[in-house]
């Protein structure tokens, strides 16, 4: 499939960059979405086949005590520094597991798509996290087979959980400030909603494990009051999912770590996660 390629200037503060990147169309977003595997097992295969089917060969990581593996797939750029984009694919059965967590899941090769096109200066890994409901088993074991050194090499980590019911929120609690000044500055730019939402004290995500080791990461919902009781419940249903936001949320996050790759720097140890000056609404 060809896809329009865009290249755009984005101007925050004293900061410029020029990002490229190439979106893919919203009935491919809503397509992969709706198709919603009904089992662990079954999505680890669909993400696997869907990466490969956009060109990426897929690893995957057998994890300590679970019966179904981390998905990775690599898009190698020009230095060993890397951004790791992350979201779990399994789910509590009581209900379908759209929101919570196929809603983040699902976008993970679309984002690989939106970016495969254009040489980037750092290695992008994708992760398909499993068993982020026994307690982050995927994402710890992930980090834990890491390297001091392969662990200063990753810049940031992005990560995404529950989509899609309500627009783009961040979680500012816990994580990296730079990382969210950045991505509020992406959604200015491209006048895509985005806002404050800290779910930490009432659930943790994958994006723990990984600023447990101190490692730069950002953990992008779309929770609140109403929204966050329909987690684990007959309520996590594909028709909870407002399919504007969430196409909105795949648009905010391809631009968003196309920026990234433009702005953090692959040669610091471990790179700076500071670059634009913070808005207002993050001082």
């Amino acid at each position: 499939m060809k896809r329009a390629a865009f290249s755009l200037f984005v101007l925050v503060s004293a900061y410029a960059a020029t990002i490229h990147y190439a979106p893919l169309p919203r009935g491919v977003i809503e397509k992969h979405l709706r198709d919603l595997p009904t089992t662990n097992l079954d999505r680890e295969v669909y993400l696997r086949t869907t990466f490969e089917r956009f060109g990426c060969t897929t690893e995957e990581q057998p994890v300590k005590h679970s019966k179904v593996p981390n998905v990775i797939c690599r898009l190698p750029g020009e230095s060993q520094a890397e951004i790791v984009v992350g979201a779990h694919f399994d789910f509590i059965p009581k209900g379908t597991g759209a929101i919570d967590n196929w809603s983040g899941a699902s976008l993970l090769p679309s984002l690989y798509a939106s970016l495969e096109s254009v040489k980037r200066r750092h290695t992008f890994v994708f992760v398909g996290f499993t068993d982020e409901e026994k307690g982050l088993w995927g994402s710890a074991y992930y980090v834990s087979k890491l390297s001091k050194e392969q662990r200063q090499r990753i810049s940031a980590m992005v990560n995404m959980d529950s989509l899609g019911t309500s627009p783009t929120k961040l979680e500012l609690e816990r994580g990296d400030k730079g990382l969210a000044n950045a991505l509020s500055s992406v959604a200015k730019t491209f006048n895509l909603p985005l806002n404050v939402v800290n779910v930490h004290k009432v659930g943790i995500s994958d994006s723990d494990s990984f600023e447990d080791k101190k490692i730069p990461s950002i953990n992008i919902h779309s929770m609140t009051q109403e929204t966050f009781p329909l987690l684990h419940t007959s309520g996590d249903q594909l028709t909870a999912i407002r399919m504007d936001d969430y196409y909105d949320t795949y648009k905010l996050m391809s631009a968003y770590i196309a920026y990234l790759d433009v702005i953090l720097n692959p040669e610091a140890q471990p790179p700076a996660s500071s670059p634009p000056a913070p808005p207002p609404a993050y001082r």
